[in-house]
């Protein structure tokens, strides 16, 4: 069964590329039926951000990733957080040094600060009676791996087959001096003892896998299948980075985005569906677990696009339920509009297929409270057929009509202007551009002319035209 686990450490907010990776693992775990793990990685006790665990939760939660083994849900290998198995590692660190794969180190900070370039073995050249002594008066050490000479070569499902020469690993830290073991050796005990089957993770840890390969060689472990994901850059062609300050989860839901339309995003990134969806881009978490398939990860770097994100967020906005979307909106709604009457239902209707973000609703709608002063060129539309005479002509013979309605709605307002621009000889467009115009004040309104006349009601509708007619005739 593939088993796939998401390893994030607790230092601060959630990286878009820890997401990212979060969602391929989930993918890859739901595609082939199997089992998704979430594993807190706080080795590193230092770099530990209060309240970093709940963004992890959080944001899982929130984007649908849910996991089947982990904290607050449990399993069958005990805690999923490294800290809370603290003597699980130094058995195996032990294990590795009674098969020469791995030495006690002794050397002080200030012996290792003054090393040119990688650690010289000192301590490898002690001898069983020394190490005891120092053992034995509880000197400070660590656990070094012993890398073998040669060449490792390891397969990677994206990248395939790299070989790398053991001369350029570094004997790199097992076990540090507090006893708690790095991050490369609790990846590779951790995965090995949770049988995970499948290692997704960034590109930039393709150095660090010949190591790691290493490491399950040493233990005689059957070695996991790797996948790494290709780079993720900002449009400026850097690396996106974490530490750089660019943008978290967090920060793109305080713009606006739906998470929702964020995952459909960043699925992309690195991701490409086959060629019977090659054409499409709108996907919903259960779409993507579908049509998800690990032969079709690009090695290629992706380009983190915030406008082709937004445009993602439209598309998830119109595709959300109507009342879902008009409990999203009405807040904005209400803090916009404050005239009596109005259906802020039927407003958010109206906007929900015409805004990318929520906040995008306010310049559509602030008209409705006022009238904004416009200047009468704005009746000039080439592509409408009107001019301000034509526009003129149009209010004038469009008024009386409307007066005359006993029922106001849309259906009705819109056959009566219809029929009215048949009496007088004009085109549909020669008449509703001008009532668009006056009701609204603006270039473009979010909805048509018999619309917008059912939504502001009769009153300020007559009124509306009224007004554009003094501004026609001056």
């Amino acid at each position: 069964m593939v088993r796939t686990r998401f390893a994030p450490s607790p230092t601060g907010y959630m990286h878009i590329g820890n997401l990212r990776t979060a969602l391929f693992e989930f993918l890859i775990a739901r595609h082939y039926e199997g089992t998704f793990i979430l594993r807190i990685e706080d080795t590193d006790q230092n770099r530990i951000v209060e309240g970093a665990m709940d963004v992890i939760y959080d944001t899982l939660r929130i984007t649908g990733l849910s996991y089947d083994e982990g904290p607050n849900v449990g399993g069958e290998y005990g805690s999923y957080i490294q800290s809370e198995r603290k003597g699980h590692y130094m058995p195996y660190a032990k294990q590795l040094i009674e098969i020469n794969k791995a030495y006690y180190c002794f050397c002080p900070k200030e012996r290792l600060e003054g090393l040119q370039s990688g650690y010289d073995r000192h301590c490898l050249s002690l001898t069983p009676e020394e190490i005891n002594a120092k053992l034995s008066t509880n000197e400070p050490f660590v656990v070094r791996q012993l890398i073998p000479e040669g060449k490792t070569t390891f397969h990677d499902e994206v990248f395939g087959d790299i070989t790398v020469d053991n001369k350029e690993m570094d004997d790199q830290v097992l076990i540090k001096s507090d006893g708690m073991p790095t991050y490369n050796f609790a990846n590779v005990v951790d995965d090995h003892t949770m049988a995970i089957t499948h290692v997704v993770r960034g590109s930039e840890y393709l150095t660090s896998t010949p190591k790691y390969k290493l490491l399950y060689e040493s233990f005689g472990w059957e070695v996991p299948t790797y996948v790494h994901l290709p780079l993720m850059l900002n449009e400026d062609g850097s690396k996106i980075s974490k530490r750089k300050g660019d943008a978290s989860f967090q920060d793109l839901l305080d713009m606006g985005h739906l998470p929702e339309a964020i995952i459909n995003y960043i699925a992309f990134l690195g991701w490409s569906p086959s060629d019977s969806a090659k054409n499409q881009e709108y996907f919903t978490l259960s779409d993507l677990v579908e049509a998800f398939d690990i032969s079709n990860i690009s090695k290629s770097p992706s380009l983190f696009d915030y406008k082709k994100l937004a445009w993602m967020n439209g598309e998830h906005m119109k595709k959300l339920p109507p009342e879902s979307f008009y409990e999203m909106v009405l807040p904005t709604l209400q803090e916009t509009i404050k005239t009596p009457g109005i259906d802020l239902r039927e407003v958010a209707r109206i906007v929900q297929s015409r805004i990318l973000f929520v906040k995008d609703s306010i310049e559509l709608v602030d008209f409705i409270d006022h009238l904004p002063e416009y200047d009468k060129d704005l009746y000039i539309h080439k592509k409408m057929k009107t001019d301000v005479n034509v526009a003129l002509q149009a209010l004038e013979a469009t008024l009386p009509v409307l007066e005359k309605l006993e029922h106001w709605d849309n259906s009705t307002i819109y056959n009566a202007l219809v029929a009215n621009a048949e009496s007088i000889g004009f085109k549909n467009s020669q008449v509703l551009w001008p009532i668009r115009t006056a009701l609204s004040g603006k270039p473009s309104s979010p909805c048509g002319a018999s619309e917008l006349c059912a939504l502001l009601g009769k009153t300020e509708s007559l009124r509306r035209l009224n007004i554009g007619m003094d501004k026609l005739q001056k």
